[in-house]
């Protein structure tokens, strides 16, 4: 089968190496009873900041390993195969180092991205809002200069990492009167104090272990030199560049949760017998390890494909959705048809494989849900294939 380190180079070669041994000796044996416990993985996230891994998207200047976006999915791949919630600790957090290395200013650079580096300034992102989601120009977040500040009412939704972030690329309206809308929208870049209060933590079906938190402004206070890049208005427009990225990572998630679910079934198969030989030589079940890994394999060269694109520093709106849209629907299946090849096993939480199934749908609403990701595909198929 393809290898899809072959095109990494001997170090970032390694660095998914040493990172997929960390996954089967000690994210996989401890994840179960983490994940059923919904504990937050503290040896294991300490352990993620030794291995340099909320580093990936800092450049070496600040003190990261910088790597190649594929290298960055793979590495994400392998977390996600281990316990996808992990995954998702270091997702935005390498969002907003790729936001501010992008498009920050000298000082904000240097004042964030060197602890960002370590993992002992762990960021986030805030774009959902509780009216609304896939809607981001229609957010009611406000932050209005009054005194030489920002002061910031509103609230946001479903934010990975809160109570652990010490750093927040908050999406907000710092001119709500704006037309078009987007150019009133703004990030900023916010770190807890008085006025800023994490709410609550959202009961989720999956993705366990790491919170997802509610986040309210209630007179938060902010420098004017907390704008991402120094410059009021463009914020819209970062941020969709921070999606390309987070969609990739978000691909790379559905690619691991599927890997496991498809590596499992394939050792099951072998194991389990019925009818005098085992189970993968009942057609049907072979039949289901087929399609399983063949859709594996489609989503992971789409989302590489988009991975690369990124490096090129090439537009890769339309391809990120293509991944994110494609793999998060087939671990989704691949996670169903590994609860078939299992049978009762399946439905059982003795088993990795009820897990998998929970952890799957994420990545079909998280991101920007897949009903987005068609319609930003399709504007894109139009606009480079105009006849007019």
């Amino acid at each position: 089968m393809f290898e899809p380190t072959a095109r990494l180079d001997d170090e970032e070669r390694a660095i998914v190496e040493v990172v997929r041994e960390f996954t089967d000796r000690e994210i996989r044996p401890s994840a179960r009873e983490l994940e059923h416990a919904d504990a937050y993985p503290e040896r294991l996230i300490e352990r993620m900041k030794e291995l340099g891994v909320f580093g990936l998207a800092v450049p070496a200047r600040y003190g990261g390993s910088a790597v190649s976006k594929r290298c960055y999915a793979l590495v994400t791949e392998e977390i996600a195969r281990g316990w996808m919630s992990l995954a998702g600790a270091f997702g935005g957090h390498t969002v907003v180092s790729h936001l501010l290395a992008t498009f920050g200013t000298e000082e904000q650079k240097a004042r964030y991205l060197p602890r960002m580096a370590t993992g002992e300034l762990r960021a986030t992102m805030a774009l959902t809002e509780p009216s609304g989601g896939s809607d981001l120009q229609a957010m009611t977040t406000t932050a209005r200069r009054s005194g030489g500040r920002y002061v910031v009412r509103g609230a946001k939704m479903w934010i990975t990492n809160a109570r652990r972030s010490g750093l927040v690329a908050l999406l907000c309206k710092t001119d709500p009167e704006a037309s078009p809308r987007h150019r009133g929208i703004s990030i900023l870049l916010a770190e807890p104090g008085p006025g800023f209060t994490v709410s609550r933590d959202l009961p989720k079906l999956g993705y366990k272990g790491v919170e997802s938190c509610e986040l309210v402004f209630d007179g938060y206070e902010a420098p004017l030199d907390a704008v991402l890049g120094g410059e009021e208005g463009r914020g819209f427009a970062q941020m969709m560049r921070g999606l390309e990225v987070g969609r990739v990572q978000v691909a790379a998630r559905a690619l691991g949760v599927g890997r496991a679910a498809l590596e499992d079934s394939i050792r099951y198969a072998q194991e389990r017998e019925a009818f005098g030989k085992p189970i993968w030589q009942h057609q049907s079940v072979g039949n289901h390890l087929a399609d399983m890994a063949t859709k594996l394999q489609a989503a992971r060269l789409l989302t590489l494909d988009a991975a690369e694109r990124l490096d090129a520093g090439l537009r890769c709106d339309m391809e990120a959705g293509m991944a994110k849209l494609y793999a998060s629907e087939a671990a989704m299946e691949i996670a169903l048809d590994a609860v078939r090849v299992h049978g009762a096993a399946g439905y059982s939480t003795e088993f990795d494989i009820e897990r998998y199934f929970r952890d799957a749908p994420l990545m079909i609403v998280g991101e920007g849900t897949n009903e987005i990701q068609r319609n930003v595909i399709v504007r894109q198929l139009i606009e480079r294939n105009r006849i007019s």
